[in-house]
């Protein structure tokens, strides 16, 4: 029950409330500096609210903000940018408070010292409300760095890491430790040594950012119940790293031309990944050595996810799961043109399909009586000599000889023989995503998808094998 009192003290506590915004409003000014001034003694003599406007030109220094302020280019539409310039050393743009916003500027040659964690932009304070938009940022080291906050947004930012640089010699694009409600999107980041690193951080949204050119696309490191949304990496080791993390809505992404995985997922549990275009895995010829193969799905040690509508086209490996990795929903995915579409290393059966409903394999030679668009036959990927040859790999030199085919045969007739596996009971005649392909395939190839000769032939047999069925 509200007593006279407690109405009272909301009134005044409402009235005390409404005094400190509106008096915060009124001592709010706008500053407007230039590149002559001393822009230090600027931010460090305004106030709470106050909006401070750079005019075009170079700013030179590590500058720190203790201010809850807004630092942006100026109002008039200078052709030249605002830049600031960090000399090579320690962070450009140091945060110290919470409400703060960097937008419209061009910062640049901040320090390399990962070990110091020099950023372009950088804060580590227990901060909320921090707005970071509309940025170019080009360094050695950390683009942005935003540590123990929550509720921050960071918008429409380019940055550029130093390709002269080794990948472990240079910072992440942006990075995010021990922070909660943080909104990524819209981000272009390229030549950095991963292009979204988050670590211990939870209910984020990373959505339609791009990453090229890069270790990996996005990194996560125990860190739970996020969303990776509509994003686009291309040119990576691993477009999408996940690990020791849980409850991740992954969906609505691309992954394109991967040296060694598209997706990774690495102690993931109750997960989906669903709805994901994963096209060209193929480990470089230089770069090959024995067990290194371009891999469409990497699944280790995770389990009771769910795998579902996703296609896997012209991978080396389509789907490797290992380290008991069970429990997965598995249906709905398209698997096309992909050299081996299935590795799986467990002494436990495992069923893809949910609900008489399975997955489309482009090499799958069943018939369909019924015209239901599900297989009369069961599509069973592998046989125990696949599983032979996981394990000892020099034996690839005899899967034409006649002793291999025998043993193949022999399978077959007798099913009591069979090493346990993967079982599609329904696949799928048509892929659930054949109308997509077939635009894509009529449509010029995306500046990101610089495949070889040979990936494209493929392509088009992988199209031909959905009309086909």
């Amino acid at each position: 029950m509200i007593t006279v009192k407690n109405s009272l003290n909301l009134i005044v506590l409402y009235i005390y409330l409404t005094t400190c915004f509106l008096s915060v409003s009124l001592q709010a000014k706008t500053i407007e500096v230039s590149p002559q001034d001393n822009l230090q003694q600027q931010l460090d003599s305004s106030a709470d609210g106050d909006v401070v406007f750079l005019a075009a030109g170079e700013y030179i220094g590590n500058f720190v903000i203790e201010r809850q302020i807004t630092l942006t280019a100026t109002k008039a539409k200078d052709i030249a940018p605002v830049v600031i310039n960090a000399q090579g050393k320690g962070h450009a743009l140091l945060l110290k408070n919470s409400n703060i916003t960097i937008e419209n500027l061009t910062i640049i040659n901040w320090g390399r010292d990962l070990t110091d964690q020099d950023s372009g932009i950088y804060s580590d304070q227990k901060a909320s409300h921090i707005v970071i938009k509309n940025n170019q940022l080009q360094g050695d080291g950390f683009g942005i760095w935003l540590q123990k906050a929550e509720r921050i947004k960071v918008l429409n930012n380019t940055i550029e890491g130093n390709a002269a640089l080794r990948s472990v010699d240079r910072g992440n694009g942006i990075q995010l430790s021990i922070v909660k409600h943080a909104e990524i999107r819209g981000n272009t980041i390229f030549h950095t040594r991963d292009g979204l690193y988050i670590i211990s951080s939870q209910e984020n949204t990373i959505d339609n950012n791009t990453m090229h050119t890069l270790r990996y696309g996005v990194h996560y490191m125990y860190s739970h119940n996020n969303k990776v949304i509509n994003n686009t990496a291309y040119n990576t080791r691993a477009s999408y790293a996940l690990m020791s993390s849980r409850d991740l809505l992954v969906a609505g992404n691309r992954s394109e031309n991967s040296e060694d995985y598209g997706f990774l997922m690495n102690f993931i549990t109750s997960s989906e990944i669903k709805n994901n275009i994963i096209k060209n895995v193929w480990t470089k010829p230089e770069n090959k050595v024995l067990g290194r193969d371009g891999k469409g799905l990497f699944v280790y040690n995770s389990a009771y996810n769910t795998i579902s509508g996703n296609v896997i086209d012209t991978a080396e490996i389509g789907i490797h799961l290992t380290a008991g990795s069970e429990n997965t929903k598995v249906f709905g995915n398209s698997f096309i043109n992909n050299r081996t579409q299935v590795k799986y290393v467990s002494n436990k059966k495992q069923e893809w399909s949910v609900d008489g409903k399975g997955n489309y394999w482009s090499n799958y030679l069943g018939w369909d009586m019924n015209n239901d668009n599900i297989g009369d036959v069961i599509f069973e990927p592998n046989d125990g000599i696949d599983n032979l040859v996981w394990q000892y790999p020099e034996m690839k030199m005899l899967m034409d000889s006649p002793a291999v085919l025998i043993l193949r045969w022999v399978q077959r007739q007798f099913p009591v023989l069979k090493s346990p596996g993967v079982k599609d009971s329904f696949p799928l005649m048509v892929s659930p995503h054949a109308s997509d392909l077939l635009i894509q395939s009529t449509q010029s190839r995306s500046p990101f998808s610089a495949a070889k000769t040979a990936t494209n032939a493929n392509d088009s047999n992988a199209v031909s094998a959905i009309v086909r069925h």
